[in-house]
């Protein structure tokens, strides 16, 4: 890849629903160190970042092999949107492109960032959205999206509905800067493409019950990979 992309990888510390949840750990490490090594390990970045407000992730990025971005304070708050963090982030780092891993997506595996990133940087797209294909009958507003009520169909025949999942998140910096600039939704600007991660990839933590699911998810994938 000859383009300068970079995975950044964000963790804010006072989160609401699940309690520092990036420090929270899996098999004895902090989710945000899975994200790290996973990032490290594919081979596909010029740089991995860790981007938050609080000091407390340098140690952890430096531990696991990553730079650490230090975003202003008030970025890290209940009122920060992901836009203004990136916005911020991007007029800091030059790039071609920049991948968001989320660390709250613990079942992301190595092959999946680096097929999504390949995938990213050799298409034409501005945005590269992660998905998870939902073939069953799904409503929008009590209407049906992918079924009708006129016939049952079987499940397998039914088109999937695309749900995104921000496990894995890919943009152009200039595009994106230049919505910023135009005061325009950034993350939905330009030339957008959706790709297919696993289920388990798709699974995301942002509750106790969350995480619970995911540790039972990490062990099960483990014993029978």
């Amino acid at each position: 890849m000859s383009s300068q992309i970079i995975a950044m990888i964000p963790a804010r510390l006072g989160s609401q629903r699940l309690k520092q949840k990036n420090l929270r750990e899996i098999d004895g490490v902090p989710i945000i160190g899975h994200a790290i090594l996973k990032c490290v390990e594919s081979g596909v970045f010029d740089r991995v970042v860790v981007n938050s407000e609080s000091e407390v992730f340098r140690d952890v990025a430096e531990k696991y092999g990553a730079a650490f971005h230090h975003r202003p304070e008030n970025l890290g708050d209940n009122n920060a949107t992901s836009e203004q963090y990136i916005a911020e982030f991007l007029n800091a780092h030059e790039c071609d492109r920049i991948v968001q891993v989320h660390s709250i997506a613990p079942l992301l595996t190595v092959e999946e960032v680096k097929t999504f990133t390949k995938h990213f940087c050799e298409s034409d797209f501005d945005v590269l959205l992660s998905v998870t294909l939902e073939q069953i009958e799904c409503f929008y507003n009590k209407t049906p999206l992918n079924f009708t009520f006129e016939r049952k169909t079987n499940s397998q025949e039914l088109e999937p509905v695309e749900r995104v999942s921000w496990s894995i998140t890919g943009w152009k910096r200039s595009t994106y800067l230049e919505a910023v600039n135009k005061k325009l939704c950034a993350t939905y600007f330009g030339k957008i493409g959706t790709f297919t991660v696993g289920r388990m990839a798709g699974h995301v933590i942002k509750t106790e019950e969350d995480l619970q699911i995911a540790q039972a998810l990490w062990t099960a994938r483990t014993k029978h990979p």
